[in-house]
């Protein structure tokens, strides 16, 4: 679905703040509530905005520490991919999971309390996952840029 300009302008305001009124959305866009409103359905409509999340604090959750984990597999068949990626579903440390091209099958952005509990994470979850033949991780010491897709 091509984006013209105030479609953008909207989807920037909503990335900047989702639950903004559709009335100071009018406001900031130059359209009507009401326009604001039948396009940001029609967004919604055409998967462009897939939904709206809380973005939460990991540091008062208490999950300092971020790792990069990278992971390869034993077998790039069809069945030890797809008994990889539903297990790993499974792992609620693991916030985002990649299949990547390259030396590794697999990047993983895993959360952690401290150092201790990603051993318990790398021990209990990561070396249990099937098909594992390698991880190597990797703890970001700062993040530096944390941004949504902007159109």
């Amino acid at each position: 679905m091509p984006l013209d300009h105030l479609s953008r302008a909207l989807l920037k305001e909503l990335v900047r703040d989702g639950r903004t009124s559709h009335v100071k959305l009018a406001e900031t866009i130059g359209l009507s509530a009401t326009a604001v409103a039948r396009r940001q359905r029609t967004l919604e409509e055409e998967g462009v905005i897939v939904g709206y999340h809380a973005r939460l604090s990991q540091k008062a959750l208490g999950l300092g520490v971020t790792v990069i984990v990278r992971l390869a597999l034993d077998s790039q068949s069809e069945e030890a991919l797809a008994a990889f990626e539903k297990a790993v579903a499974r792992c609620p440390s693991v916030l985002r999971c990649f299949l990547m091209s390259g030396a590794d099958d697999y990047l993983l952005t895993v959360v952690a309390s401290d150092v201790e509990d990603f051993e318990h994470v790398h021990k209990s979850q990561l070396s249990r996952l099937p098909h594992v033949a390698r991880i190597q991780s990797s703890f970001a010491l700062r993040q530096i840029i944390d941004r949504p897709v902007l159109p």
